[in-house]
């Protein structure tokens, strides 16, 4: 398996996974709002700009 080099697709991939995991398993601690947006800024960010 190999890992990506880009931050951003790495962010968004970790993003993804808690999300769904989020989801399917009704996973749910204190502040997860607060790091799910801020993962999704980051990732969007690093994204845009091509890191």
């Amino acid at each position: 398996m190999k890992v990506t080099k880009n931050l951003g697709m790495l962010l968004l991939s970790i993003w993804l996974i808690v999300n769904g995991l989020v989801m399917i398993l009704k996973f749910s601690f204190e502040g997860q709002p607060l790091i799910m947006s801020i993962l999704a800024i980051a990732a969007g960010v690093l994204i845009l700009l091509g890191r």
